[in-house]
């Protein structure tokens, strides 16, 4: 089978896009980007054409831009290009100068395809890249993930050349004499996919020659594998995880006797900012006391007496909201309604959502805030002052739970813990006139 007939039929096994589709082409102005132009060409595809000069090679940056334009020019389709100041926006970003490259290039290609209307974006990835891939993905340490290689389709990002080896499209090249133009970077080890491909696989050849098409047969197996994978994770999940509101909730009984327990364990936090050196600090937590926690990017694991918690990490909270009339006052973690209520009307109630209070003993203004340590107040129904880290263990609040209480201030004296238990200083009395009456929608 010649290439164009391969092509067309990876597209249709693996790719689905057709002739009548707009395709925007990412063309560099090497062999592997202008072999892609020829077979979109041959095959009949409506493409167009989009480069980026990332101003890393100087004169040879504007040599590749002048030429792909003029291959453009020839196949008669639109041109997309742009600069980068690459090395000054790698260093601003902090970003090593390839990995900024490429943020530069698919942030861009996506906006052009959005503007243009192209229903995907073509790379012209081919069969030694994703050797390449897995190579370095395994000793990275990617998992099953990592060593099924680059996708065919990813979203609207399309790779129709897995399918070729690097010498089919130098052969391609050559029967069609298509012109190209050189990478001089290629050639050169100081990136890593060019020391696999300049170093490390020659010299694994020489101890295994068909390393090549190992891999390659390597990569179909692992995909299937990865589907089989992700089923029975998705089982182990169902089973182990509850959500409760924006948290998830985890038996730590059930958890310790699941088998793999590392696997199980990094499947779960992996979707919450954690990476996989830190399972081993998760797991240790199944051993722990109650209120130790594991803390990610945007997440913290917390052991919760029977229980691992996954939790938003934790926002520094400065808010106070000043409350001086009734009336509705909106704070982060709702609202408080507050009115005056002749006493005959305010019977007592079990609702935590709602404080009546003795008006005559209420002064503003009031001030509502998040509690801190050395809180104190006198619960209602008792005369003796309690701290309210003390209240909060009595109640068998998780540390989620108190990191989201907020209290009602007033002269330095707490008169209510909002959705938990007024101050018995504050109460209603068989002498009480009128009533504050403050309803919570926290």
């Amino acid at each position: 089978m010649n290439l164009i007939d391969s092509f067309r039929e990876f597209i249709n096994r693996h790719t689905h896009f057709a002739a009548k589709d707009k395709l925007l082409v990412a063309v560099s102005g090497g062999i592997d980007s202008v072999v892609l132009c020829e077979l979109c060409k041959q095959g009949g595809y409506d493409f167009a054409i989009a480069h980026c000069n990332f101003q890393l090679r100087n004169a040879d940056s504007e040599r590749d831009e002048k030429f792909v334009g003029e291959l453009a020019d020839h196949y008669k389709v639109d041109f997309h290009v742009i600069r980068f100041d690459t090395r000054k926006i790698a260093k601003e970003k902090k970003l090593a100068t390839q990995v900024a490259a490429r943020e530069l290039r698919y942030q861009w290609f996506e906006e052009i395809r959005q503007k243009g209307g192209y229903q995907y974006i073509l790379t012209a990835h081919h069969a030694d890249d994703n050797i390449e891939t897995v190579m370095m993905n395994f000793f990275r340490g990617t998992g099953i993930r990592g060593l099924k290689g680059i996708e065919p389709k990813r979203d609207f990002i399309v790779r129709p050349l897995l399918f070729a080896r690097r010498y089919e499209l130098q052969r391609f090249l050559e029967e069609n004499n298509l012109p190209f133009v050189s990478d001089y970077t290629n050639l050169q080890d100081d990136y890593t996919r060019n020391y696999f491909r300049n170093q490390v696989i020659p010299f694994i050849e020489k101890s295994f020659p068909e390393v090549n098409e190992n891999i390659l047969s390597n990569v179909s197996r692992f995909r299937e594998v990865e589907t089989l994978y992700n089923q029975a994770v998705t089982i182990h999940k169902k089973k182990l995880m509850e959500w409760k509101g924006n948290e998830i909730h985890i038996p730590v009984l059930k958890l310790m006797k699941s088998s793999p327990l590392n696997t199980i364990v990094y499947e779960i936090i992996k979707e919450f900012g954690f990476h996989a050196l830190q399972t081993p600090e998760v797991i240790a937590l199944l051993d722990s006391e109650s209120g130790k926690y594991v803390q990610s990017s945007t997440h913290r694991i917390i052991r919760n007496r029977k229980w691992l918690i996954i939790a938003p990490g934790q926002l520094e909270e400065t808010t106070l909201v000043v409350i001086d009339e009734a009336g509705n006052w909106p704070f982060p973690g709702g609202e408080l309604h507050l009115e005056s209520i002749a006493s005959s009307t305010g019977k007592a109630t079990s609702a935590p959502t709602i404080a009546l209070l003795d008006a005559a003993g209420i002064k503003f203004p009031l001030l509502l805030r998040k509690w801190k340590h050395g809180d104190y107040f006198y619960p209602l129904g008792m005369k003796k002052k309690k701290k309210l880290s003390r209240f909060f263990i009595d109640q068998k609040l998780s540390k989620t739970d108190k990191e989201n209480i907020w209290v009602l201030e007033m002269n330095k004296k707490i008169i209510w813990i909002v959705n938990h238990r007024i101050d018995d200083r504050f109460k209603i009395t068989a002498s009480t006139k009128m009533v504050l009456q403050i309803r919570s929608s926290l």
